[in-house]
């Protein structure tokens, strides 16, 4: 197994930490709170170390679990130490009020992450349509991915078979438009239609 760092302490980092780590990967949490990031990596069951904020991560798979609104102050605080990286852009972009979506028209989150990286570094959208609860239990969920690069979608797609969840392409990332849409979408059938958060969107293939 392979190393594979995390930037970010909440609940969606410690969700994919935990899958990670019972995998058989090293995790290394990252954090601007050092304290945070220790606290996370001695409740994982298996070897888990700490980096330093803002230097090269250990991993050549980074996932950015930090919120959208934050993403690009992460990502200049790194800079150049990205480089070379496959990054996974975890972030929903809805609006606080949840009536739409905060990116900028005809972009995403991700797209818009992408331009602020170093040239050698490749983004994935990956995660952002399951709920960090959900993701903690066992079980095996889609996970949809978009990514322009192939190598880097093969590598990500091969870390999310390896964490229990079934990898499901859905183009290049452009598509991470549609992916926070229905990240979105799945916030608000957890609060009308489907009445609760427990839940997961799955492909049913006949």
């Amino acid at each position: 197994m392979s190393t594979i760092s995390i930037i970010g302490s909440g609940g969606m980092a410690a969700a994919i930490a935990g899958r990670a780590a019972k995998a058989g990967h090293t995790v290394e949490v990252i954090s601007r709170d050092p304290a945070k990031a220790q606290a996370l990596a001695e409740k994982l069951a298996t070897a888990a170390i700490t980096g330093k904020y803002g230097a090269a991560p250990a991993g050549d798979i980074v996932i950015l679990a930090v919120p959208y609104a934050g993403a690009a102050s992460v990502v200049a605080d790194f800079a150049d130490a990205l480089d070379g990286k496959v990054i996974i852009d975890i972030s929903n972009t809805a609006s606080p009020d949840l009536t739409g979506l905060v990116s900028p028209a005809g972009s995403s989150g991700a797209q818009e992450i992408a331009k602020i990286l170093p040239a050698g570094a490749h983004v994935v959208k990956a995660f952002n349509t399951l709920f960090g609860h959900v993701l903690a239990k066992d079980g095996r969920l889609d996970a949809f991915i978009a990514a322009d690069d192939a190598e880097a979608k093969a590598r990500v797609s091969t870390f999310i078979e390896s964490i229990g969840l079934r990898p499901l392409d859905v183009g290049g990332l452009h598509m991470a438009q549609t992916l926070e849409a229905l990240g979105l979408m799945m916030i608000g059938l957890a609060k009308n239609g489907a009445g609760t958060w427990d839940i997961a969107m799955n492909l049913d293939i006949g």
